[in-house]
This record gives C-alpha cells, structure tokens and sequence, in this order.
C-alpha cells in the first residue's frame, strides 16, 4: 500500500431517482500505484467513467453522488475537497483525456491557446515561457509542425491530431497521474497503435500513473500492467494484466475475452455474453474446404454489381485570386461483387471508403467510370428509376440514432420505407409484417410502440437493420455499423447479420476500420488508401500474406 498513489476505498456512488439515491457503482476497491498503468475494462453503463469522473470530482451535483467510502490521493479524501481545493488538483496532479476530443475542445478557440490556457491557469510562466512549453509538447505528442498545429483551430486537424492535443493539454502540468477514457474508441487502427505507444513512451519518461479506461481488451492487453474488469457496477476481477487475459477467472472477463473475433480461428458464429452466463457456447470453427466450395460457387454466378474505374472528385475553393484546387477522394476504383457475398472494404479514415459507398449508392454521384447493378448503369437512370431501386440498395448507418426520427416509435419508423415503396396492401399486413421482423433482430412486439431514446446502443443498431430489411433489399451497404457498440453487443450484431445474409440471401459491402471484425464478416476484402485499390484478396489469404506495405502496416497495427 505505501507504493499507492490513488485508492479507490469502498466507494459506492449513487444516481438519484425520484427522491432515492439508487447504487451505481458497489463497493469500488482499488489501488493505482506510483509508476503504473492500470487498465479498467467493461461494457457502456459498467461504471468506468462515473468512476473515473469521482475521482476527478467531476460527478454532476444533485444526480450523482458517493454515498459510501474515500477517494484518497496522497492522503486528502477527494470527496471531502472544497471545490477550489479539487481546482487545484484536477488538471494539475490528476489530469484526464475524454472519450471524444471534437466536443472536449472548444471549436472557437485555436489548439495553441486551448493548451496555454491550463498553463496559464497551474503556472507562474509568462506568456512567452507558455508559448515555448506548448510548442515542446506538441512536440513531445509528435504533432506534425508544432507551430501551423498551434494556430489552427479543432476541425482543421484530424481526429488522432485532435487527440494529441488533447493529451498535451492533459500532460502540461505533469501530472502524477492521468485518467484516459476511452482515448482511441474512435480512431484507425495505425493512429490507435500510435496513440497507445505515445502513452507508454510519456508514462516511462515522466513516471506519472495512467488510468486507462475502455472496453477493448485486447487494447488494453498491449498497455497495461495490471487490469480491474467491472460488470453491471461491480469489480468482477482484477490483477496483473497476463493473469486476467491468459487465466480469466470470471465467466464475464472469459466471455469479454472471448467476443471479440479472432484472427487465428474462424468461427461459424461468435460467442457472446449470454452464451458464456448460460452456459451455451458452441465454439464452431468454419472448415477451409467447406469455405473454398462455397466461394466456387459464389463466383461462377453473373455478378449482382460491378464498379468499372470509378472517380469522385472534388473542387475546393481555394480563394478570390487562387485556382481551384482538384481532389480525388475516389480514384479509378474497379472490382465485382457477387450475389451472397461479403465485400469488406478497408482503410484509415480519409482513404475514401464512405464516399465510395455513397457512389454506389447514387447518394454522391461520381464524377467518372460506371456502376453497373444486375445490368443497370446507375449512374444514367432518372430519379424516379432511382427511386425504384432505392428499396434494392440499403444502408445500414453507423449512427443509428441519428439515423432515426426522435418523433416515431420505432414501428412506424420500420413501416415508413414499406408505405414509401408501396409494399404489401395495407397498414395491418406491415404491421405483422413490421413485428415479424422485429423478432428477426431479436427485438419483441412490446418494442413496436417505444420511441429510440428507450433503447441501448446495441437495441437501437437492431432497430436500424431491421429498418433496412423491410425492404427485403438484395445490397446492403454496412458502413461502420458496428463501431460504436461494445464487443459483446458487436458480436451479437455480427451474428445476426450473417444470419440474415444466410436466410434472405443478402450481399454486404461491410465498410469498417476495425480490420479484426472485417476479415471475420468478408468474403473477399478490399483495402483503400488515398482514394485507391492498394489491394484485394480472399479475407483469410489476404491477412495470412499481404502483398503491399500499407495492408501489412495495417495489420501489424491490430491489438493482438
């Protein structure tokens, strides 16, 4: 215990709820140690963040509270600190990077002035002294021309600079120990690798102590010394990071483990939590040959699409006197998709996969090449023929709250495509038909008349695929469709994908940056970068050897 910085003693915290203070988080008991990284895993609404937020005394008065325990940092119980007390600390000895950078930084304020501020704030430093620390620190979190970084506002720069910024404001104070939540949730994979050895490298230069919060392991695997798993409000597990991931005692640390897909084995289904808590997991690997039979057959049938050297490209103003300046964010793009098949397309963000997607989706016409659907050239038809396809080619968002009307109950907004297309011949048949499909996606019928603010993220994903099949279309194009959800929800969303690709004999474009969850959903994959092919493969043979240096970088960069 003298080694320990922060203890997390018997704490309880409580949310209010018509007058009562009901437990969130029970009985939280942990120690971080001096010169450590600590990693907390678990799923949304486990109890990461409130707890991380306790210990930053960031809970929101009046709704949450510790109603039970100490947060002892270096001997002063954080809960019982005045607020100009806890201002001294937070941002000083005990700092934080937040989940998503774009809402943590403020759009009207440059990165340079963003960062001095805190600066400013915990220092005597004069303003020439701060400019100097803020540019070394851009510096130490390998931001590209520090001082072009340093004027430039948040949506200037990308997300893994947004990100960096965001962990140069967190270290300017060196801090003894920095609290990161969910820090690359939503970044690739090359600029996540880089991220996670940027906090390694600052952690052995400084000696602070990181908390490092998310609910991917296998990240948390690559960082961490030791690792604490909660469920459901609950410390379910903790020790050194090789016993948790090598002898998981806990079923939910074992199925945690087990969710995510693995690059090794190729499983007919994956496992997921229910399975592991009910004691029903049926771990079936997909036999090689069997796989080989089934892709002869799926290729010696007439395509159901073909992409024939397609460009899209944009001209940005560059100002009154200036030449426009020219962008290709697709660029000549060829390939075949076959009726049955999962076409998963990969790449960083910007490398122009969601355009593309959109292309063939006649949502951002092309400027160049053809698209060619069962025989069709989409790109000649008028907006009426469009409209007609429309209800072939779907969608699946990434979003799926965004991408549903706060106003509708989730039966009517799965009606509405069925009335739009003039599907079945009344309102009573869609809605059995509407209910049918709900229990598809392993939603039931008292879910008909509930609005999407009832739902959770895995729900409301659900409620978004089955919008998009009551169509019955025959392309669904999944862009990043299972980004957002939590690995156990992610499996159960790939499940019943595949199921249903397997009963409605659907095709998917599975666009996504997350390369494990791509090459266990695809057929064939495409990788992308900088608006090209770079290089495409059968799933399996593409990952075992890749050709090109991009696709090895790209893969050398996943979370063993």
């Amino acid at each position: 215990m003298n080694n320990s910085l922060l203890h997390i003693d018997h704490v309880t915290i409580s949310a209010k709820k018509e007058g009562q203070w009901i437990p969130i988080v029970k009985d939280a008991n942990f120690v971080l140690n001096q010169n450590e990284i600590l990693g907390i895993v678990g799923e949304s609404g486990s109890g990461k963040s409130v707890t991380s937020l306790a210990v930053m005394g960031l809970l929101p008065k009046g709704i949450l509270a510790i109603t039970k325990g100490k947060i002892d940092f270096e001997g002063n119980d954080m809960a019982t600190l005045s607020g100009k007390e806890v201002r001294k600390v937070r941002g000083n000895a005990i700092s934080m990077i937040f989940q998503e950078p774009m809402s943590s930084l403020n759009p009207s304020l440059q990165c340079g002035y963003q960062v001095a501020e805190i600066l400013k704030e915990h220092t005597d430093l004069s303003s020439k002294q701060i400019k100097t620390t803020v540019l070394s620190l851009f510096e130490k979190v390998k931001l590209p021309n520090p001082e072009n970084i340093y004027n430039r506002y948040p949506h200037e720069i990308s997300g893994g600079q947004k990100q960096r910024v965001m962990i140069a404001m967190a270290i300017a104070c060196k801090p003894k120990v920095l609290i990161a939540d969910e820090p690359t949730t939503a970044l690739d994979v090359t600029v996540q690798k880089e991220i996670i050895l940027l906090l390694k490298a600052l952690q052995q230069e400084t000696g602070m102590s990181i908390i490092f919060i998310s609910h991917d392991l296998s990240l948390v695997s690559e960082i961490a010394n030791r690792v604490l798993v909660m469920y459901k409000g609950e410390i379910v597990e903790q020790g050194t990071a090789e016993a948790v991931f090598n002898t998981p005692k806990h079923t939910y640390t074992k199925a945690l483990i087990s969710s995510r897909p693995s690059l090794d084995v190729r499983l007919k289904r994956l496992p997921t939590i229910q399975d592991y808590l009910t004691g029903t997991v049926n771990n079936i690997a997909v036999e090689p040959a069997q796989r080989k039979k089934e892709h002869e057959q799926l290729y010696s049938q007439p395509p159901l699409l073909e992409v024939m050297n397609v460009e899209k490209e944009y001209i940005s103003s560059a100002g009154l006197f200036d030449k426009d300046v020219k962008f290709k964010a697709v660029d000549d793009v060829s390939f075949t998709i076959y009726e049955g098949e999962t076409l998963g397309l990969v790449g960083e963000s910007g490398c122009g996969k969601s355009t593309l997607g959109n292309a063939i989706l006649q949502l951002d016409k092309p400027t160049g090449g053809k698209i060619v659907y069962r025989g069709t050239e989409l790109t000649q038809l008028a907006p009426k023929q469009l409209r007609e396809l429309r209800k072939e080619i779907q969608i699946i968002f990434q979003d799926p709250y965004s991408s549903l009307n706060p106003r509708l109950t989730v039966g009517s907004a799965i009606m509405e495509p069925m009335q739009v297309h003039k599907l079945y011949k009344n309102d009573k048949e869609r809605k059995e038909k509407t209910l049918e499909i709900l229990n598809r996606v392993g939603l039931g019928n008292e879910h008909f008349h509930r609005y999407p603010h009832e739902f959770s993220g895995g729900q409301r994903q659900r409620i978004g695929i089955a919008r998009t099949i009551a169509l019955q279309p025959k392309l669904i194009v999944c862009d990043e469709s299972v980004s957002a959800l939590d690995i156990s929800v992610q499996a159960q969303v790939l499940n019943l994908l595949n199921e249903l690709k397997e009963n409605f004999g659907f095709t998917y474009i599975f666009i996504s940056h997350d390369l494990a969850v791509v090459k266990y959903m695809s057929d064939q994959v495409l990788v992308m970068n900088k608006g090209k092919i770079e290089e495409m493969n059968e799933a399996d043979a593409l990952y075992e050897n890749p050709k090109k240096e991009y696709t090895k970088k790209l893969i050398a960069a996943i979370p063993k």
